[in-house]
């Protein structure tokens, strides 16, 4: 095959989830959005459902639907987007929580799903989703006697522990909720990770399955090997790619990978990238196009037939680390055309 394999390790999703529960005494969810972090939200859900998860968080209604499908009836489905014009149709028929973000979208589901479920999003320092202050105060009361099942935020910095302003949310999220009836969430990964304060009464981690930071002990989940195309020998000043951004210092052998920027590898990775063949790296060489890439491997003793860019030796964070960016962008933007396996689950 000439396309990547993409492999899913969905044991290790499971055991990371089961380490992130048993590191609070509360439900621990599960955040499968954007396609699962770009793994395959079906097969991930069923996984984590398997484990335990009775409660998932997607980020669309649209994404909700296609998890319901997946996962049937006896699991709770919440949309971080609530509930927006035009989903009334999908949040009735596939019996998913939206999560309301405004006083508009509060009322539009009041008046039209008086009876079905959603949960409230509070504003309490990121300014991205929620109500403020002022707003959850003229409607909590109606909301609260309602069939409202979560009260939630969303903390800005919790992948820096000492940041003041994890505590400056916290003591803002006990402003506005202390007191109620109604279940109480703000921690997702790294919230858990900062301890029981922060834990309420569910947590929901998202990155931390999937094998990210903050969750510095969690297991690799994805695992993605290129097969390689060709392998070419050049001559001292021979160059290789785009602008002849290489130039062979030394008899070398270059092999053309099958996987460039249209699969989520992306053009930062031109510089200073490694990847892997078993234990032993070799460099990317060149620039990363839209659907190759060039590696020296003239240091190997055999010529390979597939490198690796995501295994034991070179993390999503790791890689993120060399295209300057995070590994939630990384995993979200691995591309359509590889082959994904899945192991365990």
């Amino acid at each position: 095959m000439s396309t990547g394999f993409l492999s899913v390790d969905l044991d290790a999703l499971a055991t990371n989830w089961r380490a992130l529960d048993a590191m609070t005494d509360v439900e621990t969810c599960a955040v499968v959005k954007a396609d699962g972090y770009g793994l395959g939200a079906g097969k991930v859900a069923r996984a984590l459902a398997k484990a335990g998860v009775k409660r998932f968080f997607v980020a669309v209604a649209e994404e909700g639907v296609e998890l319901r499908q997946a996962l049937g009836p006896n699991v709770e489905i919440c949309v971080f987007s609530g509930h927006m014009r035009g989903d009334t149709d999908m949040i009735a028929d596939m019996v998913l929580t939206p999560m309301c973000n405004t006083v508009g979208q509060l009322t539009r589901h009041l008046e039209a799903l008086p009876e079905h479920p959603f949960g409230v999003q509070l504003d309490t320092g990121m300014n991205r989703l929620g109500l403020e202050i002022g707003e959850w105060a003229s409607v909590a009361e109606i909301a609260l006697a309602q069939n409202c099942r979560l009260v939630m935020s969303h903390l800005a910095c919790a992948d820096e522990p000492d940041h003041p302003m994890n505590r400056q949310q916290l003591e803002q999220f006990h402003l506005m909720t202390d007191g109620i009836s109604v279940p109480r969430s703000l921690a997702a990964t790294g919230g858990i990770l900062l301890g029981p304060e922060y834990h309420f009464d569910l947590t929901r981690p998202g990155v931390g399955l999937y094998g990210g930071m903050p969750f510095a002990d969690a297991q690799p989940v994805a695992y993605l090997d290129l097969p390689v195309i060709q392998i070419r020998e050049l001559e001292v000043g021979e160059t290789v790619g785009y602008g002849n951004a290489w130039t062979a210092k030394r008899p070398s052998k270059i092999a053309t990978v099958s996987g460039g920027y249209a699969d989520g590898l992306h053009r930062a990775l031109s510089a200073g990238v490694n990847l892997w063949h078993g234990s032993q790296s070799v460099p990317v060489v060149g620039r990363v196009s839209m659907d190759l890439i060039t590696v020296d491997v003239t240091d190997l003793p055999e010529l390979p037939g597939s490198l690796s860019v995501l295994g034991p030796d070179q993390t999503v964070d790791a890689l993120a680390a060399k295209a300057d960016t995070i590994g939630y962008e990384i995993l979200t933007s691995l591309g359509s055309r590889y082959a994904r396996r899945y192991a365990g689950g």
